[in-house]
């Protein structure tokens, strides 16, 4: 394992890596930070990295704008292997391992597995090579002639190869320009790829642009790999051991030059070049001119693998994140969620999701939907106690013409629209018990009528269920059939409450500050720390929908960059622990004038609440909410 890096995707840093050597390293736009990112949406000090045991952990240090992995704004989080950091304008890669090589078609290359003892062999060793010392090269200027052409060729190499980007254009052109400067009849490109134990290899024959097989010499290849050294092998046909090597033997091989790419000490593959004719044979020359261009060739290879894994890597990530689609958090809970998600959603079982109104059912069901083998079908969503036993019947199922008075055309039903892909049905426990027994049916036999229908139809859809109630309590107070909880509950989650995964919240109001910064056209950099103690107090009955409310109304209504407390709504404020700071000394007035206007009033009312409420001009209700929000209720009792 390599040690872990950032790779800057975009930003004022794109392109460079950053070393996660040290083990703490933080990042922002103050000039003392270790990585300074020169960004108006980051802030001074945006968030540290910590890396120890061979983990990597990134913490937010309550920026403005907030610190993205893989889209989702994180307060703190161990980072994985390809996981994208976003801080600003700014998009990191996180790696901790080496990538794989990535060649397009299948191995071009056969290893011909003889000795081989020829009559002249070369070796050139990395340090001897003229090409690649700039001083020898300077200092042998006057024999113009043969030096004039090597360096016009590579100096086109050099050209030609940092304008392609893909793997194999840049293999295909590279053997075009070494054959223009040496008279090889074919050749080979071998990479290395080490996570799969490949050579992975292109193959071309002079004066043919399609690729084709060629067979090589495993033993020089290997010589080359192992040494590091440029081979040139002369007079092959001449060798007492050449019958070894049936293969190259038969192919009446007369010379083979064999060099290596290499960048730094990071050995990928070679070049291979062979000639058939006597009138085409390598000499020295050739071996330093395709060292030379292995040189330049080497890095653009490297390069071009590297950028091929990261679209890949990216590509990949981008599916991941679908499995997480629309839902924010990173509890323990919620991780149990999304683990869930990710078994089910192949599956096609039904799926029973439980939890409080307000907690993200529907984007769960949705979640599941998109990442099963029904993802390209239909996913509707009906709730069961928004309609009438009658047109919910309709809604459901459809109807004939003339099926009741209205229904003046044949209409087709939801669980027909949707056939092949998903129905969400919300709130399932108010179905009527009528509608029940035709659901059951659906469920066993995957067939159904009309409202008004005399015919069968079949259909093909994944159920989806979720309720806000114990179905196991309807079923023994006989408001719910026990047969069709039994087909419902096959596969069964409960989503938390807000106030159980309370570190979530400051993940959510972030998120959706950004959501309606963007909705409302309105700059929205963060959220101050005194408002974000109050999200933290309050319990969220509504859960993330009344968040998201609470979120909206204070970007529309706020009139700074920062959401404040005095932007959020009473009963919010309500709920908030007096904080020390002078910010919070308003509200802290607020909430005491209000419970010594509460007891005074119970007081006044001798303990009735009702008379309480009347005098003072508020609703019952409402005054017991006041009372659990303001943390009075224990009080009273005394």
């Amino acid at each position: 394992m390599m040690k872990p890096k950032l790779v800057a995707m975009s930003g004022p840093l794109g392109g460079q890596v950053v070393s996660l050597s040290r083990e703490q390293l933080s990042m922002g736009r103050e000039a003392s930070s270790d990585v300074r990112l020169d960004d108006p949406l980051v802030s001074r000090r945006h968030c540290q990295l910590t890396t120890q045991a061979g983990s990597c952990a990134i913490r937010d240090l309550d920026s403005h704008n907030g610190t993205f992995v893989n889209e989702v704004p994180v307060k703190e989080r161990i980072l994985e292997h390809g996981d994208q950091i976003r801080l600003g304008s700014s998009v990191f890669l996180y790696l901790t391992q080496e990538e794989d090589a990535v060649a397009g078609g299948p191995t071009s290359v056969l290893l011909d597995e003889g000795s081989i003892d020829a009559q002249s062999t070369v070796e050139l060793s990395w340090e001897d090579a003229f090409y690649l010392k700039t001083e020898k090269v300077l200092a042998s200027l006057s024999t113009a002639g043969l030096m004039a052409r090597d360096l016009h060729a590579l100096l086109k190499v050099s050209t030609t190869v940092n304008a392609v980007r893909g793997v194999q254009e840049l293999e295909s052109r590279l053997l075009e320009l070494i054959f223009e400067a040496i008279p090889a009849e074919r050749g080979a490109i071998l990479l290395l790829s080490e996570a799969k134990g490949e050579i992975l290899s292109y193959g071309r024959e002079r004066g043919s642009s399609r690729e084709i097989a060629v067979r090589v010499s495993r033993t020089i290849v290997q010589q080359v790999l192992r040494d590091g050294v440029s081979v040139l092998c002369g007079d092959l046909l001449q060798s007492e051991e050449y019958r070894a090597a049936e293969s190259l033997a038969a192919l009446r091989i007369q010379s083979v030059l064999c060099v290596p790419l290499r960048v730094a000490d990071k050995m990928l593959g070679t070049i291979y070049l062979d000639a058939r004719s006597s009138a085409c044979r390598f000499s020295e020359d050739h071996l330093q001119l395709l060292t030379a261009i292995a040189g330049i060739a080497a890095v653009a290879l490297e390069n071009a693998r590297h950028l091929e894994w990261l679209q890949e890597e990216r590509r990949r990530l981008q599916a991941d994140l679908n499995v997480e689609h629309s839902m924010i958090g990173e509890s323990p809970r919620m991780r149990e969620v999304y683990q869930f998600i990710a078994r089910v959603a192949p599956a096609g079982s039904t799926v029973l999701i439980r939890g409080e109104t307000g907690t993200g059912k529907e984007m769960a069901a949705c979640a599941i939907h998109k990442n099963s083998a029904r993802a390209d079908k239909p996913f509707l969503a009906i709730n069961c106690a928004a309609l009438s036993e009658a047109l919910l019947e309709s809604e459901l199922f459809g109807h004939e013409k003339g099926a009741f008075t209205g229904a003046i055309a044949q209409k087709k039903g939801k669980l027909e629209i949707a056939d092949g892909g998903t129905v969400f049905l919300d709130e399932v426990g108010e179905l009527a018990p009528s509608l029940q027994a035709k659901l059951l049916r659906v469920l066993q036999e995957r067939e159904f009528d009309r409202v008004g229908g005399t015919r069968p139809l079949k259909v093909d859809i994944r159920l989806i269920a979720a309720t806000n109630k114990a179905l196991e309590d309807a079923v023994k107070q006989g408001s719910f059939r026990q047969d069709l909880y039994y087909r419902l509950n096959v596969l069964s989650v409960t989503l938390p409450p807000l106030r159980e995964r309370r570190e979530d919240i400051p993940l959510l109001a972030s998120y959706f500050a950004a959501k309606y910064s963007r909705k409302c056209r309105r700059q929205v950099s963060g959220i101050a720390p005194e408002a974000r103690a109050c999200l933290l107090e309050y319990d969220w009955p509504g859960n993330i929908r009344e968040l998201e409310n609470a979120i909206e109304r204070a970007v529309v209504l706020g009139s700074t960059d920062i959401i404040l407390p005095e932007d959020l709504p009473e009963t919010v404020l309500e709920s908030a622990v007096p904080k020390s700071s002078s910010g919070a000394n308003f509200h802290e007035a607020v909430r005491e004038t209000k419970k010594k206007l509460i007891r005074n009033a119970l007081e006044r009312a001798g303990g009735n609440y009702t008379e309480a409420a009347k005098l003072l001009a508020l609703h019952p209700n409402y005054l017991h909410r006041l009372i659990r929000n303001l943390g009075l209720k224990e009080a009273l009792k005394k």
